[in-house]
């Protein structure tokens, strides 16, 4: 795990979903740059993300637990 100790220029946290990616950012006085419901697609998540590649701190929900122990 990588810690951060300088602040960015962005910052993002994405809420998992099976089929939908809610994703929020946010630059470094906390204002919303981004607030969008995109597929559970990479390229579309990609695409959101190409602009701040170098600049952005991203965080993601982590359901990995969840998700493979409630499939039945």
């Amino acid at each position: 795990m990588k810690f951060y100790t300088t602040l960015h220029k962005y910052y993002c946290g994405i809420d998992l979903h099976a089929r939908l990616l809610y994703v929020c950012k946010l630059d470094e006085h906390g204002n919303k740059v981004v607030h969008q419901k995109i597929k559970a697609d990479p390229h579309q998540l990609h695409k959101l993300l190409k602009p701040y590649i170098g600049q952005v701190v991203v965080g993601v929900e982590c359901m990995h637990c969840w998700y493979s122990t409630n499939q039945h």
